[in-house]
């Protein structure tokens, strides 16, 4: 299995070119696997529900199956204060040839940035080695950083196939 990470501060636009880059990749005879890193608190039951009725009774893992998806909810007291390391969760995921990750900035083993400069934030690659390029609108001029933009590979933000084609060139084996 091999990943790329995709990070960014809120309201870039990573989820919107995730979209765009999954059937492209796909295209590409890829089998593709999507991990979203969040901070907002994560609830897929809802009270009443038996599957919230099981979990609140103190269920360890609730699995939630219908005819058209599953999906395996774990309460685990010790990291409720989600997890650093994407690379335990991906261990935990079934094979495919590519996953990209949503988040995760410091333990993914690389990552593009989606960068706009509407987000009022400062970008994060200037922090982070394992961030190989920054996608943003060609016309967008990067902040002065102190590091050394030049090395940082340029992607344009409204080019999603060029993006693909630097996921498929980049993405590393976990």
């Amino acid at each position: 299995m091999r990943v790329m990470g995709v990070v960014g501060r809120s309201g870039s636009g990573k989820t919107t070119l995730i979209e765009s880059l999954v059937p492209m990749l796909r295209e590409q005879g890829l089998s593709v696997s999507t991990v979203k890193h969040t901070h907002h608190g994560v609830d897929l039951d809802r009270p009443g529900k038996d599957s919230f009725r099981h979990r609140t009774a103190g269920a360890a893992e609730v699995m939630l199956v219908s005819d058209q998806r599953w999906v395996l909810m774990r309460e685990d007291p010790v990291s409720l204060d989600c997890p650093r390391d994407v690379t335990p969760l991906l261990a935990r995921m079934a094979p495919v040839d590519l996953v990209l990750i949503e988040g995760f900035h410091a333990s993914c083993p690389i990552a593009f940035e989606v960068w706009r400069p509407e987000t009022g934030k400062p970008p994060l690659f200037p922090d982070w080695p394992n961030v190989a390029a920054v996608a943003a609108p060609l016309d967008t001029v990067l902040p002065p950083t102190g590091d050394d933009v030049a090395r940082r590979l340029r992607l344009d933000l409204n080019d999603a196939a060029a993006i693909a084609r630097f996921v498929m060139s980049r993405a590393v084996p976990v």
